[in-house]
């Protein structure tokens, strides 16, 4: 995984695949929220069947020497392959990826993947000092890296913080938000939009548009409508179709689809998306249905819910 997002061949290829098979209206830089700490050295792994393991865990003080500031000739291959899409893709946007603040903490903390992030949780707030100094590194490391991304050409920026819904709506912001809001500040001063993202994170909607973003992300477990209603009118959505549901029959699942763009279509802009990633048991035909789906009903579904809404 680390080796195919270094390889500038290889990260054009795999971004570029889904838009040409499907068609659809944006690519998602292929990267990993790993790449920048290994880039900086971090001592780290993705192992098949658990994901990414730390060498070193984030225990003490000390530990935070190992999270220097990422700078543009770490991760040359980046704006390679940004270069290379943007070149390709012409007319049609690409979209810059880079793991949250809280995310890549949890990872650091934890020692890997955590069902409940209890040594993550603790450090919060009984070491408040250790913590502030982790996620303030790991802001200018994740800003750095989406600045290396915009300056080769991505015009949008989405940053996934996966893991924040595992957290109360107050410790998100008291102990995430601020450091969220720092990544897509210096991101924001880029002049690209910027698309907010985690799961499990129906409590925290509104904070995680106040953080900055310009699109917030949302999941399966909220409709659309509700999600906007609690974000705000200044704020466009993107989901929220469930992954689980792309083994469903055809026709239940195109219903499914038709729901979600009828609730996005409530909310001031709508990126239709699943709520989480595409399971790997999906049947590719499938996603080519829905894509043709959105493309051709969408623009009547939309207009029907807000006529019956009473939007102009």
């Amino acid at each position: 995984m680390l080796e195919s997002c270094a390889r500038p061949d290889l990260v054009t290829e795999i971004t570029l695949q889904p838009v040409r098979r499907y068609g659809v209206d944006a690519a998602i830089f292929y990267s990993d929220i790993m790449v920048p700490l290994k880039a900086i050295g971090v001592d780290l792994d993705i192992v098949a069947g658990t994901g990414p393991v730390i060498a070193h865990p984030v225990r003490d003080q000390r530990d935070l020497s190992q999270l220097r500031t990422l700078e543009p000739t770490d991760v040359e291959y980046v704006t390679e392959a940004v270069k290379h899409l943007v070149a390709e893709l012409g007319d049609r946007p690409l979209i810059g990826f880079a793991g949250a603040p809280f995310t890549l903490a949890s990872y650091l903390v934890e020692g890997g993947p955590s069902k409940d992030y209890a040594r993550t949780k603790s450090m919060m707030v009984s070491a408040p000092d250790l913590w502030d100094g982790l996620c303030s590194r790991l802001a200018d490391i994740s800003a750095a890296f989406l600045t290396v991304q915009v300056q080769a050409g991505a015009a949008a920026v989405q940053l996934f913080d996966s893991w924040a819904g595992s957290l109360s709506a107050a410790d998100y912001a008291r102990y995430v938000q601020p450091y969220s809001a720092q990544v897509l500040e210096r991101v924001g001063a880029l002049g690209v939009p910027r698309i907010h993202f985690g799961v499990g994170t129906s409590e925290l909607l509104p904070a995680m548009g106040a953080a900055g973003a310009d699109v917030v992300g949302v999941d399966w477990r909220v409709p659309l409508a509700a999600a906007s209603q609690r974000i705000g009118p200044s704020y466009a959505v993107q989901g929220n179709l469930d992954p689980a549901l792309l083994t469903a029959p055809w026709p239940v699942l195109a219903d499914r689809v038709r729901d979600v763009v009828r609730s996005g279509a409530l909310a001031p802009g709508h990126i239709f998306n699943l709520g989480h990633g595409v399971p790997p048991t999906t049947d590719p035909d499938v996603l080519a249905r829905i894509v043709d789906l959105v493309h051709t009903e969408a623009p009547q579904l939309r207009a029907a819910a807000r006529a019956e809404a009473g939007i102009g």
